[in-house]
Order: C-alpha cells, then sequence, then structure tokens
C-alpha cells in the first residue's frame, strides 16, 4: 500500500512573519505583492546566490544603496518573498524607489538586532509554520527555558523563577528548599501575588527592571525572601526578568555569570513571543474563515456548540468619538488585545477572537445567563459588564452584541451576521443595553431588515409628499406623525417627545389633511408610513 502524501510546507505572508517577530527588530519598509515566504536564504551577490521562488532574502553585508538596489532586482527575477537590509540602508531613498520599481517587499532590520539572533528567530518561525502543526506556545521553547532556570539556580546554589514582563511564570527550576510561602505562591498561580506586585512596584524595582540592564538586589520584606532580579533584555526592549532567592547579595563574578546567561535567555523569550504571536495569528485567520462560512474541518478544534458569534464594542481602547470610518488597523488590534486580556485574566486560556471588517468578534458557547464556564455567553456577558464598569469618561462603554445560536459550523455565518445587525443598531439608540443578543432585539432588527428593504429615493404614497413639504417650508409634519405613531393614543407623550405642546401637535395633524390623503386608523397604512418613516430617519 503506498504510503500517504507528505504534509505540503506551508508559507506564511511577509506580514506575518515580521508581525511574529515583534519587538521593533523588522518592520516593513515597502510593501509589494508577492508569494509567501517558506525559507531563508543569505544574499551571496558576488557568486550570484539569491535563493529561490518564496525564499526571505537577507542582505547581510550590503551597505550601499547601490548594491542594494541591484540585490532587490536580482530578488525580483528569482520571486523572492522579501529582501530583508539594515535599517540605514532600506530608508534610503534609492533604495525605497528600487523596491517599488522591481515590485518586490522591502523590510528593515533594526540597527540594534544581531543577525545571527534574527536568523535563529525566522528559522523557529518559518519551521512552525513548515511542520503543519499546531502552533501552541508551549513545547520545546518552554522546557528550554525550565532547563535555563535549573541552570542558573545550580549557578548560584538558590530557586530561580524565569517572568515575563507582566510577572507570570514561564519557567522554574526544580528546586525548592528554600523557598518562601510567596515563591510557591508564585509557583502554583503561575503569577507574582498581587499584593506583592504592589510592594514591589513601590519600592521602584519593576521601574528599574524596564529601564536598566543593571540587576536589582530586593531585601527581605516580611515573608519574602531576599531576591537578586536580572533583567532579559533584547537590545532596548525588556522582555522579563530572572529573580533568584538569595540570602545576600552575590559577588560580582557570579553576577556576570549570570547575566551572561540572561542574554541566552533573551533568545528563547525572543523565540517565545515570534510563536506564540503567529500561533495567535493563525488561530484568528482559522476563526475568521470559521465565521465568514468556511466550515471545513472546524470540528476539529471547535469546542461542543451550539455557539453564539458576538461583536465586542467599546472598552478601553475606543473613546466615545472614534466612528467606524476613524477605525485603523492598528487601533482594531489594539481593542482585540485589550479583549484578550480581559478574557485571559478571568481564566480563559484560549479565547476564540478575530478582526473581520474592522470589528473584535468572539465566538463562545451558548449558555444561560447563569453560567460562569469561561468561554460561555453566561461568562461572557459578565466579563463585558466587569470592562464596562472600569471604563472611563471619555472612552466607548463597552458593549457585546450576541447574534443567535448556531447549532452546526456551517451556521456561524449567520450568527456573525445577526450579532452584526445588533451592533449597527446600537449607533441609532434602537438597542442600548450592555449585553444583547438577536432574540431580546428582534423587534428593532425586524424593523431595521424591513427599512433596508425600501428604496429611500423611491418611496411610493404620501410620506414622500410629506417629507418634500418640510424641505420647502421647513416645517415637522414628518417627525409629527412618527412621534403621534410612537405613541397611540397618548397626545401628550407624542408631544413631549417632539418638545412641543399638546395643542401644536393637534394643530399640525390637523392642517396635515390639508396637504396628504392619510388615513391613520387603518393599521395597515400606519405600519406602512413608520417604516417609511424610519428609512427617512424619524
Amino acid at each position: 500500500m503506498p504510503s500517504p502524501p507528505a504534509p505540503q510546507p506551508r508559507g506564511l505572508a511577509v506580514a506575518d512573519v515580521v508581525g511574529a517577530l515583534g519587538g521593533g527588530l523588522l518592520r516593513i519598509v515597502v510593501a509589494q505583492p508577492g508569494p509567501d515566504v517558506d525559507d531563508l536564504t543569505l544574499a551571496e551577490p558576488g557568486d550570484g546566490v539569491f535563493g529561490q521562488a518564496g525564499d526571505l532574502l537577507l542582505g547581510v553585508g550590503v551597505a550601499s544603496a547601490a548594491a542594494a538596489s541591484e540585490l532587490l532586482e536580482a530578488a525580483s527575477r528569482v520571486g523572492s518573498g522579501a529582501v530583508v537590509l539594515r535599517r540605514a540602508t532600506a530608508r534610503h531613498r534609492s533604495v525605497r524607489a528600487a523596491a517599488r520599481r522591481f515590485q518586490i517587499t522591502l523590510v528593515e532590520l533594526a540597527d540594534h538586532a544581531s543577525w545571527a539572533h534574527v536568523v535563529w528567530l525566522l528559522r523557529g518561525v518559518l519551521d512552525q509554520a513548515a511542520s503543519g502543526a499546531e502552533m501552541l506556545s508551549d513545547g520545546p521553547i518552554h522546557d528550554e527555558l525550565f532547563s535555563l532556570a535549573d541552570a542558573c539556580a545550580a549557578l548560584v546554589d538558590a530557586p530561580v523563577t524565569i517572568e515575563d514582563t507582566q510577572s507570570r511564570v514561564l519557567a522554574h527550576s526544580t528546586r525548592q528548599d528554600v523557598a518562601d510561602p510567596i515563591r510557591l505562591s508564585t509557583i502554583v498561580g503561575r503569577k507574582v501575588p498581587d499584593t506583592v506586585l504592589a510592594s514591589l512596584r513601590g519600592r521602584g524595582v519593576f521601574r528599574r527592571l524596564a529601564r536598566s540592564d543593571e540587576p536589582v538586589f530586593v531585601p527581605a520584606d516580611g515573608d519574602l525572601k531576599p531576591r537578586l532580579v536580572i533583567p532579559v533584555r533584547a537590545g532596548n526592549e525588556w522582555l522579563g526578568s530572572i529573580w533568584i532567592v538569595v540570602e545576600s547579595r552575590p559577588d560580582a563574578a557570579l553576577v556576570r555569570s549570570l547575566r551572561q546567561t540572561a542574554s541566552v535567555v533573551a533568545l528563547h523569550l525572543l523565540r517565545l513571543r515570534a510563536q506564540t504571536d503567529l500561533s495567535r495569528r493563525v488561530a484568528a485567520d482559522r476563526l475568521r474563515a470559521a465565521l465568514t462560512g468556511q466550515a471545513d474541518g472546524v470540528e476539529a478544534w471547535l469546542p461542543a456548540g451550539p455557539w453564539r458569534v458576538v461583536v465586542l464594542d467599546g472598552g478601553p481602547a475606543a473613546t466615545a468619538t472614534s466612528t467606524a470610518a476613524d477605525s485603523t488597523a492598528d487601533g482594531v488590534e489594539t481593542r482585540v488585545d485589550l479583549w484578550e486580556s480581559a478574557a485571559r485574566r478571568r481564566s480563559w486560556r484560549q479565547p476564540l477572537l478575530a478582526v473581520h471588517d474592522e470589528v473584535v468578534l468572539a465566538l463562545v458557547t451558548d449558555s444561560p445567563a447563569t453560567t460562569t464556564t469561561p468561554g460561555t455567553w453566561g461568562w461572557l456577558q459578565d466579563v463585558v459588564d466587569e470592562v464596562a464598569a472600569a471604563t472611563t469618561a471619555g472612552q466607548a462603554p463597552a458593549r457585546a452584541s450576541a447574534g443567535a445560536p448556531a447549532v452546526r459550523p456551517v451556521e456561524l455565518d449567520r450568527s456573525r451576521r445577526e450579532a452584526l445587525e445588533v451592533h449597527r443598531l446600537r449607533d441609532s439608540g434602537r438597542v442600548t443595553a450592555t449585553n444583547r443578543t438577536l432574540e431580546q432585539a428582534w423587534a428593532p432588527v425586524t424593523n431595521a431588515r424591513c427599512v433596508a428593504a425600501l428604496r429611500v429615493d423611491e418611496l411610493v404614497g404620501p410620506v414622500q409628499k410629506v417629507a418634500d413639504q418640510d424641505a420647502a417650508h421647513e416645517t415637522a409634519y414628518a417627525e409629527t406623525i412618527a412621534a403621534w405613531l410612537d405613541h397611540p393614543g397618548d397626545p401628550r407623550a407624542a408631544a413631549a417627545g417632539i418638545h412641543v405642546h399638546p395643542n401644536t401637535l393637534r394643530y399640525r395633524l390637523q392642517r396635515l389633511g390639508e396637504i396628504v390623503d392619510l388615513d391613520l386608523h387603518d393599521p395597515e397604512t400606519r405600519l406602512a408610513v413608520r417604516l417609511q418613516l424610519r428609512a427617512l430617519g424619524h
């Protein structure tokens, strides 16, 4: 029996490769359409080595604008995915012009970055993509971090933790014999306790870590034993720190050895972040495809249904005056990052979030409102309420608009479109609650669907004549009819709605009979008139 075909290597868009590294290492200077990247090549112009189609061509040693332009021309001939040059070279005007002329994407490498380090990071990202396996943040790199923690512990003969800039534990040494209760709590919870964080912030520890590469000695404080903290940095960027429980300040030679270890940890943290960012991008692309009707194979990674698609709006990332037209890719990405952070803080380890058409979408399991399981609709409502409560003046309120439940994956696209219907009705004030589903907003949704089917420029019947009368004579008959229909049998409420006296309302309705023949006592006429007025904005 023939063996199954080997999995085909997967390429990545240049933007995804650059975004996966992050940290200011790489930046696209000139963006051009081109093939996905699936390999690396070190350019050797003297020997005519420019790689193959789809390669990311690295211009190591290419410093002059003339040599860079020649490299771009050669890369274009072979169909390279992009060319990477040092920042000073890539920003030369003639080099950028050559990239546009030869239609090749140009990427700049930060001045402080080492080519060897960047090659190592890029190789990890591309190998992960080519494997076709799930790109999870744990695995070999985490194992190596634990080994480094053990190596540091053996060096200083003391317990060690490696933490990121948010004080989350990435790895720890196996040694525990002199650990204090705070360290044990940190390891178990995978995060430094809030009370300890507040104390360390008050003592200026994190401020020093963020600004300098010098180790920090933290004296004992209550249950907290003394610590030596080694910042982990890549160039000017603070990536995390190594925390060591010590009895006293170590000697200078030992500190030098620990700082050398920190430079190795920095490479691992860069690569870990690159793979984590890539994993997020792949997961978001996969979810976006499922929510827009591409349901093939989604059962392999979707949680058990039924599901709801939810539009998440507002929150700390959006101002009250922002509009959809103002939204930029960076603004939407900031919002999705903040919603993801809020979800993770409340124990949703793998939030199903994606951006589509400048809108943040979430996929949750349908559940009763009282359900508190992370990743369910009931749980998400509590999260949105908490975010809304923390929103300050000048920020758009946090809100969630949910479509009806989808029982099968092919129904996810329908649930997404319904969530967008509810979301859009918030702009007109037809939906106001913090959390709303299609079932709860069925009435305004139904009206909106009917109004959408009307052609405002070709309204039939007397409503158009009323609108023309208002436009020509600056009268307000259209809004008067709308108020009367919205408050049947209650002229006082109708008059209050348009800020006139009830007698003024009655007078306008009497005058209306002289302008058009409109029987507002007929139910079908009232329904048609109200829909047309809604289409006109009343």
